[in-house]
């Protein structure tokens, strides 16, 4: 694994009087939570700190890299948060010499998640990502041993899971390369690797699994019946990288059993583990040896707060989809794959938009609808609508291109670039309520969803233009922002579903 170990705490301070100050115990019902990741996904760990002893060993466990700018970071309290969970496949540790010829490799991106929580920690999202996905690996800036920086030359087509490990390349490469992919940039990253699946379902005791039909890899080393299995150690890890004992042999039917053993997890995490003091010492041992994360998160208070934001989403509410892909028609004998390119961007808006693949809440619902109302009303001639353009979107020329399309190709010519603004998330158009008319028009032009409405409380002068600031979802002219008012079926799944492996 990347990166130095490092200790983030320091010892508490002497006691004046030649006695070590002890850290208070934290009440009984109030437990931290952390949140692990990896090839096995995510589990939410509680952890009752009870001695300082106890916080030291967890926090000095905690592998650190420092991946730069590729990280959002910010603040863990306010907007979504997208957590990037690596698996990698490199084979060091006893026993982790089988499973192939990679001797002295750092490993691949075998297994990726991008994981979205929702703004208002209602509803979260697991994308997983295809290994074998043909898309493009930016530059990339990695950090050396001696403190220096060296950027790594990237790759305009090719697999997904060379974004990290190949040719130097660190997890910022995968942010990098998850960022270019989907539009989203990670606020953090979390990776483990084959031992942190023994260790952590050994810890757990165990994964509940269904299968369908049997299974016998001889790759992998699984042999399991049809029926229920409760498996953890070098099992659950053939479980996992199991791939030729099914169906077509492929990635994809691979990722769909390891959705399943995730949630799995998760279930057995909430139901049984939290509250059992015992185990959760224990899960919380084995999880922080297993992590690798970001700096941004690189302690247990830091964990302990991105757990709690997401310590109480339902887990009906917990979504597992994967990119929506296709066979690579460059390929005669199909080995990798290619976006779909009409239900891959609307996956990556909805998660851009933070938009639910569950529905959650009424009165969410119901400050939605009141959002649309700025949609419905009277339209104006595109002759009469004045806009300035403005560029946050951080997009080198995007106001220019914006122009260039409203007048050549929509006609409305009553419009100028004002050039850069401060940078911003989301596109927005100010306009004042007796300008609703053109508003919608340009609206209607642009693709623009009702939250980029943002009507003014004063009314505007005569020839006064409204202002058109383009954000970071802009996409390009003449390409809607609008996210799908309802998820596309690609195959999603709740994390309270049980179902049985194919």
């Amino acid at each position: 694994m990347p990166g130095q170990r490092r200790r983030s705490a320091a010892a508490a301070p002497p006691d004046p009087r030649g006695r070590r100050k002890r850290k208070q115990p934290a009440p009984r019902k109030k437990k931290a939570l952390l949140w692990t990741a990896g090839i096995m996904g995510f589990v939410v760990v509680g952890v009752s700190v009870t001695a300082y002893v106890i916080y030291d060993k967890l926090n000095g466990n905690i592998n650190t890299v420092d991946v730069g700018d590729a990280a959002n970071g910010g603040s863990l309290k306010d907007g979504p948060i997208n957590i990037l969970i690596l698996g990698s496949d490199v084979r060091t540790g006893a026993g982790n010499e089988d499973y192939g010829d990679r001797e002295n490799s750092t490993g691949h991106a075998d297994t990726t998640f991008l994981f979205h929580v929702s703004e208002d920690r209602t509803n979260a999202t697991a994308l997983s990502i295809p290994r074998d996905l043909k898309t493009e690996i930016p530059d990339c800036p990695t950090k050396q041993p001696d403190g220096s920086t060296k950027v790594i030359t990237g790759n305009k087509f090719t697999r997904f899971n060379e974004s990290f490990g190949v040719e130097g390349r660190d997890p910022g490469c995968t942010m990098r390369t998850v960022e270019k992919l989907t539009g989203i940039k990670p606020d953090h990253f979390m990776m483990a690797d084959f031992n942190a699946v023994k260790t952590l379902t050994t810890a757990i005791d165990g994964v509940e699994v269904c299968l369908a039909e049997p299974i016998r890899d001889d790759r992998s080393k699984l042999d399991l019946t049809a029926g229920d299995h409760t498996i953890m150690g070098e099992q659950a890890l053939a479980f996992l990288r199991n791939r030729h004992g099914l169906g077509n042999e492929s990635d994809l039917d691979r990722i769909k059993m390891q959705q399943q053993f995730i949630a799995s997890m998760i279930r057995k995490m909430k139901e049984e583990t939290l509250g059992n003091p015992k185990r959760m010492y224990k899960l919380a041992d084995a999880v922080t040896q297993a992590l690798t994360v970001d700096s941004g998160i690189g302690d247990i208070p830091k964990l302990t707060g991105l757990g709690q934001e997401i310590a109480s989403i339902d887990l009906k509410n917990i979504t597992f989809a994967t990119v929506p892909v296709k066979d690579n028609p460059a390929e005669a004998v199909k080995a990798t794959v290619v976006l779909d390119e009409t239900k891959a961007p609307q996956v990556f808006s909805m998660l851009q938009n933070d938009v639910s693949f569950t529905e959650v809440k009424k009165k969410e619902k119901e400050a939605k609808s009141k959002q649309e109302a700025l949609l419905k009303g009277a339209r104006a001639d595109v002759s009469e609508v004045r806009v300035d353009v403005y560029n946050g979107s951080g997009v080198i020329g995007a106001a220019q291109q914006t122009l260039v399309w409203l007048q050549n190709q929509q006609g409305v010519l009553k419009s100028s670039n004002q050039n850069n603004a401060p940078k911003q998330d989301k596109t927005s158009l100010e306009y004042g309520p007796n300008q609703a008319d053109q508003a919608r028009t340009l609206a209607d032009l642009m693709g623009l969803p009702a939250t980029a409405m943002k009507p003014a409380a004063e009314q505007a002068e005569a020839m006064q233009p409204m202002k058109l600031v383009l954000g970071g979802d802009f996409k390009g002219a003449g390409t809607s922002i609008t996210p799908p008012k309802k998820a596309p079926d690609v195959g999603q799944v709740g994390a309270d579903k049980r179902i049985c492996a194919q």
